[in-house]
């Protein structure tokens, strides 16, 4: 089974493509960066394409997707929910079923505390997936951490 797990934003869109086959693998670990300069509709735009390229690409079965949580920048969550949008779109055109996760619950699934750190959540990261290096920049390990929570739950299902 390959999961893609994404970490929605304007600027920077961190994902992650996990297979789970008798244990995790990581297939890949990326961002997908927008021009600042870009008008904001021109940065969606590309973010639409550039993920149904990866989905192409992969072939994930499912997707996970970071749900945007309070902001003290209204500006800044905006950006984050229409870039979540699009990630919506495009896991949806691709006939991909959508799970939605809370940053508590993809680091309750991670670390088993829901209050980790970033730097916590990258060393279970690294330790679950078995790799030697800590996955960067953060959105690309937030992007994996998403995957890995949906495995996670879908274990839990049992589906």
């Amino acid at each position: 089974m390959v999961i893609l797990g994404i970490d929605p934003g304007i600027a920077q869109t961190g994902y992650g493509i996990i297979e789970e086959n008798k244990g995790l693998r990581l297939i890949k670990a990326g961002i997908i960066k927008t021009d600042k300069k870009m008008p904001k509709e021109k940065r969606l735009l590309f973010l639409y394409k550039r993920l149904l390229e990866i989905i192409k690409e992969f072939s994930p079965e499912s997707c996970g997707i970071e749900d945007v949580f309070f902001f003290k920048n209204a500006k800044t969550a905006m950006g984050i929910g229409e870039a979540k949008g699009i990630c919506i779109l495009a896991s949806a055109y691709s006939s991909l079923p959508i799970y939605n996760y809370t940053p508590l619950q993809i680091k309750q699934a991670i670390t088993g505390f829901g209050r980790a750190t970033k730097l916590q959540v990258q060393e279970m990261i690294k330790r679950l997936l078995g790799l030697s290096y800590i996955i960067k920049p953060d959105d690309a390990a937030d992007g994996v951490a998403c995957a890995i929570c949906h495995i996670q739950s879908l274990w839990s299902k049992n589906i």
